[in-house]
């Protein structure tokens, strides 16, 4: 085997965001494109020669085609193991886990996440580092800066490797480990969760649904929950990862898990019901009759995460995103514990993590995670709802009902106004930026402005700041609007619009959630003039 140094020219669209690199599938199949973005990740990890480094992905169209290359890219930049998952398969959290568990310098994740697959649909890089998680700005900036003028990249020349077979097998001077990418994660859980307790659940005849969309937490699932704990086959629907997901857009939400609903709202409703996404980052939760706001949920896991082994000694703070309702702020202001606001993105809980802040964290976009990885967790949040049924005897239904009736209810919802044209969105935010000041005392849809402001955060840990990271409303009424242009399409621009309104009475917890924010979906379209800018008289998805 020979190792080839190849003469290329940069790409001047290889920045990465928060989520690493993501763009149509297309995009990566030019040639260089991903050769040139892996050798800049590879350029700006210091200390790689003789290093370990985890390679895996989600099992989207081209997945296995990047795999290969990454593969014999890494061998040739000197790292001496590279762990690559069965059939070029980790999920993110899965990832994360087996990063730290095998102390790796980091590892190559290859995902879009929730984002359509398929030859249509989108692909992404992006790289974690050495604690799990996704690499911070300092270091996506210098991988940024690096694409911008690079002039070669290294390769083995050999054949693609057996990507099915479990064992070692040398690649140059690396060698090449493809493991279980199930294993060391289930390990993980069964020192977290009462993996009895459920077993016992199951053995009564609790019956659930948990709908993998096609995607990569299918053999996760199926394996824990089936196999460990003993469900009924079946319990898993769509359990067989698929190029392009089946067709599903695998967003773990009300729209695009449709099936599931229905079924949970039927006539013979499972006890439980929830789905992960594409990369099994993500999760949704469902009882009988009622979906579970992911906000609700977060607040409900740190009310009740003391019920779970893992957490049996309590939390040492929590953590949301800024457009994660505020139903976690009361549930920690009962606990005694900190609660800390933060942009979205989950290297800032990252941070917080790692300083020991806090023990559970999430953001409104279905995305929970708690200090055992870096990443947010979706099998994760599934197995601490479960290990809380088991111990309570209740169901889910009963248990959000007594939560709200507890601490009150946060009504809300986000407005998605999907592949927005990026000129309108960003005129849209920054017009309304430009008016901060002369809203607050003025009235629209029987709402009273109080304050609003452009969320910027201080890290307490390192002291860094970062600006212009939402539009908060807040009105009088115990309600709050936020705006905020979404970073994890592909097309056009994504304009989130996430409102939220308190109710203390529990006469009143039952009303539906649109009536509740009507007045506040109207006050903030007013204010923000949203059709006019946009041209979108109605959002794309409501959940």
């Amino acid at each position: 085997m020979t190792i080839r140094q190849v003469a290329t020219t940069p790409f001047d669209d290889q920045k990465p965001g928060t989520s690493g690199l993501r763009k149509k599938v297309s995009a990566f199949q030019q040639p260089r494109y991903v050769e040139n973005f892996v050798q800049s990740i590879f350029d700006c990890i210091e200390n790689r020669q003789g290093a370990t480094l985890v390679v895996g992905g989600d099992g989207r169209y081209f997945n296995r085609e990047v795999i290969q290359t990454t593969l014999k890219m890494a061998a040739a930049n000197g790292f001496a193991r590279i762990i690559v998952g069965r059939g070029g398969l980790f999920s993110t959290p899965a990832a994360s886990c087996i990063i730290r568990k095998r102390k790796a310098i980091g590892g190559v994740v290859l995902s879009a996440s929730h984002n359509p697959g398929g030859p249509q649909g989108d692909f992404g890089i992006k790289f974690n580092v050495s604690h799990g998680g996704p690499a911070p700005e300092s270091v996506t900036d210098a991988i940024y800066a690096r694409t911008k003028v690079i002039d070669r990249y290294r390769i083995v020349d050999a054949p693609d490797l057996d990507l099915d077979r479990l064992g070692e097998v040398k690649l140059g001077d690396a060698t090449i480990e493809v493991v279980d990418p199930v294993a060391d994660y289930v390990a993980l859980m069964e020192t977290l969760i009462d993996f009895e307790r459920i077993a016992a659940l199951f053995a009564s005849g609790f019956r659930m649904r948990f709908d993998a969309m096609s995607a990569v937490t299918g053999p996760y699932a199926k394996a824990i929950l089936e196999e460990c704990l003993g469900a009924p086959a079946g319990t898993v629907m769509n359990g067989k990862p698929l190029p392009d997901f089946g067709g599903h857009h695998p967003d773990p939400n009300p729209v695009h898990a449709a099936d599931l609903i229905s079924l949970m709202n039927g006539p013979d409703a499972p006890d439980f019901g929830a789905a992960s996404d594409g990369d099994g980052d993500r999760n949704m939760i469902v009882a009988p009759g009622l979906f579970v706001t992911p906000s609700d949920s977060l607040a409900i896991l740190t009310a009740q995460a003391h019920l779970a082994p893992g957490y049996r000694s309590g939390l040492a703070g929590v953590a949301r995103s800024m457009p994660t309702s505020r139903a976690v702020d009361r549930v920690a202001e009962r606990l005694g514990i900190a609660c800390y606001e933060t942009p979205t993105g989950w290297k800032y809980f990252a941070n917080l993590l790692d300083e020991g802040l806090i023990t559970l964290c999430g953001e409104e976009s279905a995305g929970t995670g708690s200090n055992h990885v870096r990443e947010k967790d979706g099998v994760w949040a599934v197995l601490l709802w479960l290990n809380i049924l088991a111990v309570t005897g209740k169901r889910a239904d009963a248990i959000v009902r007594e939560h709200w009736a507890t601490f009150g209810r946060d009504y809300y919802a986000r407005h998605d106004y999907e592949e927005v044209d990026a000129a309108a969105a960003q005129g849209l935010t920054a017009s309304l930026r430009e008016r901060l000041s002369t809203l607050p005392g003025q009235s629209y849809a029987g709402l009273t402005v109080e304050a609003c402001d452009d969320f910027a955060y201080t890290d307490p840990v390192d002291g860094s700041v970062t600006s212009s990271q939402g539009i908060r409303i807040l009105f009088r009424e115990d309600a709050r609007a936020v705006f905020r242009l979404s970073g994890t399409g592909t097309v056009g621009a994504t304009l989130r619009v996430y409102l939220e309104r308190f109710e203390k009475d529990p006469g009143r917890h039952g009303a539906a959630t649109a009536d509740v924010l009507a007045p506040v979906a109207a006050a903030a379209n007013a204010i923000a003039d949203i059709e006019a800018h946009t041209g979108r008289a109605s959002p794309s998805i409501i959940t």
